[in-house]
Parts: C-alpha cells; sequence; structure tokens
C-alpha cells in the first residue's frame, strides 16, 4: 500500500521481557528506533536481533529521551512506544488505511487498554485513555514535566476510535504492572520524579494537599470514573493511585523542609533490572 515512511520510537531501560513482543507488534512499519539508556541485560541485543536501529545514551529524563528518539528517526510519521505497550493487528489496520489514503489530518489520537491483575481496565478513567501517538513529524514537538512526555501538535488531529474491545480493538494495549508489588515500585519511583519537579518549579506541599489530594483521587476512579466496575482489579488501581497522590506530596514536604534531596531528572532511570519482573506476552 502506497503510504508515507513511519518511524517507531520506543525509550528502553532493562526490558528484554519486554522489548521483543514491543518490536514485533510494529514490524510493518519502515524503521524502529530503540533508545537504551546502556541496559544491564539483553534489552541492546534483542533490539538489534529484531532489525531496531539502536541508539545508546545516557538518560535525561523521559522527555528529553523521547525528544531525542524523535529526533533520530527518519518517517514522515512517528509513532511512540513504551516497551511495556503492543499495537494491536486491528490499530495496525487502522493505521495503514488512514495513512494509506488522502488522509486530511496530522495525528491521531490512539486509546491504550491496560492489562491488569488479571484483566482488561474498562473504567476508572484507565479506558479509553486518549493519547497522541501517531503524529507527522515535522509538526510535533514533545513537551511536558517527567516523568509525563506529552506531544504538542501544530497541526488537526483526530482519534482512532477502538472498534472492539479487549486486544481486538484497535488500541495500544498496555502491560506496565505484572503485579501489586511491582505497580507499588513503579509508583514510587514516579513520586521521586514528580516531587522533584514540583520542588524546583517552587510548588510546596500544603495540608490539603497531604490531606485531600489522596482521597479525591481515590474517589474519582473508584466511584466518579466507575472503577468499581472492573471488579477488584479496579478497587486495587484506585487505592495504590490514592496513595501514589499522597507520597507525592509526602515526598515534596520532605525535600522542603531538608529531610530528602530533590534528585536530577538524569539520575532517576524508569526501574533498575532488579525490579523490572517479566511480563508474559
Amino acid at each position: 500500500m502506497d503510504r508515507p515512511r513511519i518511524s517507531v520510537c520506543i525509550l528502553s531501560f532493562n526490558e528484554e521481557a519486554n522489548i521483543a513482543a514491543c518490536i514485533d507488534s510494529v514490524a510493518w512499519c519502515d524503521e524502529v528506533v530503540v533508545v537504551d539508556s546502556f541496559s544491564r541485560d539483553r534489552t541492546a541485543e534483542i533490539a538489534r536481533q529484531r532489525g531496531a536501529r539502536l541508539i545508546q545514551a545516557e538518560w535525561p529524563g523521559f522527555v528529553a529521551q523521547r525528544k531525542r528518539a524523535m529526533e533520530a528517526a527518519s518517517g514522515e510519521w512517528v509513532l511512540c512506544l513504551d516497551c511495556d505497550e503492543r499495537v494491536t493487528p486491528r490499530l495496525r489496520e487502522a493505521i495503514q488505511a488512514r495513512l494509506g489514503s488522502s488522509h486530511s489530518a496530522d495525528g491521531y489520537y490512539i486509546s491504550r487498554k491496560l492489562h491488569y491483575l488479571g484483566r482488561w481496565l474498562d473504567h476508572g478513567g484507565w479506558y479509553p485513555e486518549w493519547r497522541l501517538r501517531l503524529f507527522r513529524r515535522s509538526l510535533a514537538h514533545c513537551v511536558g514535566v517527567d516523568p509525563h512526555d506529552t506531544i504538542h501538535l501544530e497541526g488537526r488531529a483526530e482519534r482512532i476510535l477502538p472498534g472492539g474491545s479487549g486486544p481486538d480493538a484497535a488500541v495500544i494495549t498496555h502491560h506496565s504492572f505484572s503485579s501489586l508489588s511491582h505497580q507499588l515500585k513503579v509508583l514510587d519511583r514516579y513520586s521521586e520524579i514528580q516531587a522533584g519537579e514540583l520542588f524546583r518549579s517552587g510548588r510546596r506541599a500544603r495540608r490539603s494537599d497531604l490531606m485531600l489530594r489522596p482521597l479525591w483521587r481515590f474517589l474519582w476512579g473508584y466511584l466518579l470514573r466507575l472503577g468499581f466496575l472492573d471488579g477488584s482489579a479496579g478497587y486495587h488501581m484506585a487505592v495504590n493511585h490514592a496513595y501514589a497522590a499522597y507520597m507525592k506530596y509526602a515526598r515534596l514536604w520532605e525535600i522542603q523542609r531538608g529531610l530528602a534531596g530533590a534528585r536530577p531528572t538524569s539520575e532517576v532511570v524508569p526501574l533498575s533490572e532488579e525490579s523490572r519482573p517479566r511480563v508474559e506476552n
């Protein structure tokens, strides 16, 4: 099919359990660029074996590393993924159909589908979870505050509707948390990054942040966004993200009182190899 060239941009660090399935899901694209932060496992080796163009660079933070990957891409269009994400066959068909026709959009929002504690989440604010992941490289800029990078598009964007359920939909499947223990380690790392960024921006923790934000985060996800319909998985997700809201401001409180330091973003890598469990495909 006659369509513009697509480059896939993936960030990696000690992701030998995930990198192969991620790359395999986009084997139909023209180029896969993997920016690896000197993984100590087989991530780099597996990426090369799968035909990816590997770039190894020190970890500067989420936003800066995503920019680096986008700058290295050669395609007219870029598709951004994380190692624990997969492009479903139905999403592949949707992308090929849109870019193979006289498309008018400059970017596409794609929903992620989170697999958590043995089931696909349909509520709690986790689905549909729209993210601008496919876009014209010349019109896009990576912005945001670590650990959340976002894409600013100077053009028109549309949504690719899922049109199905679970992995049979046109979605990016997300396999981020292999267990409750793993989730807490991820959230703990993110809260450290967020607290440091808040402190550097001049933000300070208030009593209301410590008391009300965790409560609101639980009520928003579990009740207002119907997380209870996802059963025990929905409950655990709501509780853990309430905990994350508390820890973000508790760590900010620690920093502002001199009880802990705000480490530079470049020192807080996503996860160490010891704390990254394998994810079954």
